[in-house]
């Protein structure tokens, strides 16, 4: 039986460490709003942790995500935010890699579609297992991989029309460095990084639930 104050005493715990996930997100954001490389292509790329952020916001009572879940959205966002201040293309760190004769381009946008796979898989198998009869197990992973894989392709549709709307405007935005098979490895990277999340954080995420009581079903796998 679980004492009413020491679910409350969890409950402003979580709290508290949600509230520091956002004031984090909030302080990477304000520094990269302010003078970014391109401001046409800041907003483009920032959109989707916006859109996200607006949800998670809107849900937060009545569906409120893991503290897991949470912290890998605040890492999206904040990859994004970085993406958008300088540009995929031109973020120091991998500037200073190729420089050095460790890349041939600038590959932040790799890590970044690498990052699109890993978080939104944790963050849709959180859904199915919530929300369907599906229990972890090969179907439940294949779905997972499916959808993050789809959301990849939408994505870069999504890139495509900007560019062909906005032409050279959106040329920052495509950031594909000349690089003809771009596209196709950056949903590549989408697929490795999703099956990489369920093969480290499977578990870890059914003890999150379990944590949280999300779904009585999931049991806890023991601890190694």
């Amino acid at each position: 039986m679980t004492h009413p104050g020491g679910a409350s005493r969890v409950g402003d715990t979580r709290g508290r460490r949600h509230a520091a996930l956002l004031v984090a997100v909030a302080a990477v954001f304000a520094w990269a709003a302010i003078a970014p490389r391109d401001r046409f292509t800041f907003w483009l790329e920032v959109a989707p942790a916006l859109v996200a952020l607006v949800a998670i916001a809107a849900t937060y009572r009545r569906f409120p995500l893991t503290d897991l879940t949470y912290a890998l959205a605040a890492l999206h966002a904040c990859v994004l935010f970085v993406g958008g201040h300088y540009t995929y293309a031109e973020v120091p760190a991998f500037n200073w890699l190729r420089d050095v004769g460790l890349l041939a381009r600038n590959d932040y946008d790799k890590v970044g579609h690498f990052v699109q796979g890993f978080v939104p898989a944790i963050v849709i198998r959180e859904v199915l297992v919530r929300t369907s009869p599906l229990r972890p197990g090969k179907w439940l992973a294949f779905l997972v991989v499916s959808v993050a894989t789809a959301i990849s392709a939408l994505y870069e549709m999504i890139e495509w029309w900007v560019g062909a709307a906005s032409g050279s405007a959106g040329d920052a935005f495509l950031g594909t460095q000349g690089y003809v098979w771009d596209t196709q490895s950056d949903m590549f990277l989408c697929l490795v990084g999703a099956c990489v999340a369920l093969a480290t954080l499977g578990r870890v995420h059914d003890r999150a639930l379990a944590r949280v009581g999300a779904n009585a079903s999931v049991t806890a796998p023991p601890a190694r």
